[in-house]
């Protein structure tokens, strides 16, 4: 009977599973559920808020040790004060980059402003979403992390997903191992970090489901200053210390315990 009703459900599911815009008797879109679990199966990613800065850190998985880590991006600018981490299928994220990119521009010529980190985030949800309702395509298989300052000197932190929901965040994760790294941050996330403070979460969150070697793990630091925002990739040897650092410290702390 077991084997029957495996069967049974099996044909269901792949009935409903077939055509993006058809429901399934339990209210859900399969495909975009396979879209998000090509998110799942991507390298780890998160965004973490502090006072006056925005951390993106991601977990860079190599093809093989031959590969030039400089050509494994998981950070892409946006903007000037816009940027974003990904976790899901690279060529995805690369096509919705240049959207958002092409979206800036043209934002900026045509009311000499530049967008909000709001803005560009409800754009990228936008085509996500319109991806979702017709047929003969597939959803993107990506879920992005912005992080921007405006001019105004508000930061903030906003992720999308292959349904095209967006929502703003204090800490946020995607990818493999998401649900760990934010149980961390629900245990370790404090208001009104200093820009140390907010980096050294960032890292510690991905250095217990990653393999912790500054080689895997790329880190990207957002600055609110007075002439706006300021970006900046933490370097390899600024962040083998930092891993050094915090393995230290989580060694005395298991000895004290």
């Amino acid at each position: 009977l077991q084997f029957l009703y495996f069967i049974g459900h099996t044909r269901t599911m792949s009935s409903y599973d077939r055509a993006l815009t058809v429901f399934s008797p339990e209210g859900e879109l399969i495909q975009i559920r396979y879209a998000s679990d090509a998110v799942n199966q991507g390298g780890c990613c998160v965004g973490v808020k502090g006072k006056d800065s925005l951390v993106l850190c991601v977990e860079r998985k190599m093809g093989t040790q031959l590969q030039d880590t400089r050509t494994v991006k998981k950070i892409i600018k946006i903007d000037d004060h816009v940027f974003a981490a990904f976790a899901g299928l690279t060529a995805d994220a690369r096509v919705l980059g240049k959207r958002a990119r092409d979206e800036c521009a043209n934002f900026q010529f045509n009311y000499e402003d530049r967008v909000s980190t709001e803005y560009i985030s409800r754009y990228v949800a936008q085509i996500q979403q319109r991806y979702t309702q017709s047929g003969g395509r597939r959803p993107f298989g990506v879920s992005f992390i912005l992080a921007g300052i405006d001019e105004s000197g508000k930061h903030a932190i906003y992720m999308t997903d292959p349904s095209g929901y967006f929502a703003r965040y204090k800490a946020i994760s995607c990818g493999q191992n998401s649900k760990t790294v934010q149980e961390f941050f629900d245990k370790n996330y404090k208001d009104d970090m200093s820009a140390d403070e907010t980096l050294r979460l960032a890292v510690s969150s991905l250095m217990d489901v990653v393999d912790q070697s500054s080689r895997n793990i790329e880190v990207c630091q957002l600055k609110s200053t007075d002439k706006g925002c300021e970006a900046r990739f933490v370097g390899e040897e600024e962040l083998t210390e930092l891993i050094k650092s915090i393995e230290k410290e989580k060694e005395e702390e298991e000895k004290k315990g």
